[in-house]
């Protein structure tokens, strides 16, 4: 089991609770919208990747671990959702590690099917942020990546940190840690610091 497995797994987790967390409580969602939120959150994005790669099967069809890793992260947001949602960041820091981990596993994926260094950047982006898209478009919210917060544009810097690094021959392994924290670092510093690219209209 290698390191880029183990954090694909991981990254479904922490996309799923995330996806449980983002439900509106208002709205009053039963266990099954949860859920819906939760998988869509979590496989949105890298589904999206592999039909575009047309990469088959999909991902979570031919690996049932990744629907386990899915109801974990349901379960854990189940049973610490009341200390979840006393922490504002809370959602943001699920969202973060989400992507910083499913950028370098989407760039990788693509990579490993012989697409170029670009479109591998591209493709990680994808998986980090689609699930997201989905999920938010299904909550009626404006999706992150179309509003003022550096959100994509993260995960492009760390694919960009990700291929530059390798192309030193640094260790695999450790590419993936530093490039997955460099996109978590300077999401984390964007929100803090409520940094966001210009505006298309003054």
């Amino acid at each position: 089991m290698d390191i880029q497995y183990i954090f694909e797994l991981i990254g479904t987790v922490v996309f799923a609770i995330s996806g449980a967390l983002a439900a509106d409580e208002r709205q009053k969602h039963d266990w099954f919208g949860i859920t819906c939120f939760a998988f869509i959150t979590a496989i949105g994005g890298g589904t999206l990747r592999d039909l575009f790669l047309n990469s088959y099967p999909l991902v979570w069809i031919a690996d049932m671990n990744v629907i386990y890793a899915v109801f974990v992260g349901i379960l854990l947001a189940g049973l610490f959702y009341k200390y979840f949602s006393k922490l504002r960041t809370t959602l943001m820091l699920f969202d973060t590690l989400g992507i910083a981990l499913f950028t370098i596993v989407g760039l990788e994926k693509a990579h490993s099917l012989g697409a170029n260094d670009f479109i591998s950047v591209m493709m990680g982006m994808f998986t980090a942020v689609m699930g997201g898209v989905l999920r938010d478009i299904l909550i009626n919210k404006t999706p992150t990546i179309f509003v003022e917060e550096i959100y994509a544009t993260a995960c492009i810097a760390g694919g960009i940190v990700y291929l530059v690094l390798d192309s030193f021959g640094v260790d695999r392994n450790i590419n993936f840690i530093v490039s997955g924290a460099m996109i978590a670092i300077i999401r984390i510093i964007t929100v803090k610091f409520n940094l966001s690219l210009p505006k298309f209209y003054k």
